[in-house]
């Protein structure tokens, strides 16, 4: 797979995508598969950039990020720039990432003090229709 130019059908096989995303990525023009009449043919390059494009979204990147960071590859510094942007961002993303895991803890902690306050309510009401029933 090295420098092996691939299908789309070797593309989606290869990264659990499908043909719909990677027309999408070659439409905002982050990747640039050869086109070969109604033929998507894809290089090591876009291979790379999908790696790349996989990674950021899961990390929770904006496709304008994403496209920022590649576009910084060729800055001819050996990736110094792309790196420490990706860096920067990176942070910013797990900072981002934890105040929301800590908001959705408690998030889960209040639901599940109103669910144990809930169902005292109802084992009281049914205790009382019980009485109710029993008189």
């Amino acid at each position: 797979m090295n420098d092996k130019i691939m299908t789309i059908r070797e593309m989606c096989e290869a990264y659990d995508v499908t043909p719909r995303t990677l027309r999408f990525y070659e439409a905002k023009e982050l990747i640039f598969p050869i086109r070969d009449g109604q033929k998507r043919l894809f290089t090591k390059r876009d291979r790379a950039r999908l790696k790349l494009i996989l990674r950021g979204k899961r990390f929770g990147f904006s496709l304008e990020e994403i496209r920022q960071l590649l576009d910084l590859y060729h800055m001819g510094d050996q990736q110094l720039t792309q790196l420490s942007r990706s860096y920067e961002i990176g942070k910013e993303r797990l900072r981002d990432m934890e105040q929301q895991r800590d908001e959705l803890t408690e998030a889960i902690e209040d639901l599940k003090d109103q669910l144990k306050w809930g169902e005292k309510v109802i084992l009281s009401l049914q205790q009382q229709d019980n009485k109710k029933a029993a008189e």
